[in-house]
């Protein structure tokens, strides 16, 4: 019995040894990334409207893809989606990806600006009038207008007499309002 078990534990010992060293799979190749290209819009691109059109190609052509963590519509190996966007500064990611291919990923920047309309400021208190442009998100400049006799004799603030930029103008926020006021315009 025991000259049993050590011819097992000899062809036992020389299987393992004979495992050894022997015939290893090669380490496998890295994935060849899917090829991933945007055409628009252009980073760091400045828009107006509250989305964008992002378009691209892929390859290969029956890649999926993801702008925004959305899917994209993919078409011969062209891509398309439509991004909504908050006012200002905004990143967006695309993500590619296809079977046996390793995923590609790539962000832009986009801008959306946000106009405001300047209103009629004619003939309002400066006061409330830089209140109301604050409001809007706009700076108020007061320029006093040409003091004559006859503006110190009246009762009464200055009043606005002009402004620039006028009435109905569209201006990016944040800009400045400049208005000249008197007491007789």
């Amino acid at each position: 019995m025991r000259a049993g078990l050590r011819v097992a534990a000899c062809c036992t010992a020389l299987a393992v040894v004979a495992g050894c060293g022997g015939r290893d799979k090669p380490p496998p190749q890295p994935q060849r990334e899917v090829a991933l290209t945007l055409q628009q819009p252009g980073d760091t691109a400045t828009v107006q409207s509250g989305t964008v059109a992002v378009r691209g190609t892929v390859e290969p052509a029956t890649a999926q893809v993801r702008v925004l963590g959305r899917p994209a519509s993919v078409s011969g190996g062209s891509f398309t989606a439509e991004v909504p966007l908050e006012p200002g500064a905004n990143v967006v990611d695309v993500i590619a990806s296809a079977p046996r291919r390793a995923p590609a990923l790539t962000a832009f920047r986009v801008t959306r600006e946000v106009l405001v309309v300047v209103p009629d400021l004619a003939g309002g208190d400066v006061g409330q009038v830089e209140d109301a442009l604050k409001g809007l998100g706009l700076k108020l400049e007061a320029r006093r207008g040409a003091d004559g006799f006859i503006d110190g004799l009246l009762p009464g603030s200055p009043k606005v007499c002009t402004q620039r930029p006028g009435p109905g103008e569209k201006v990016r926020k944040g800009a400045t309002v400049v208005v000249v006021a008197a007491k007789g315009c």
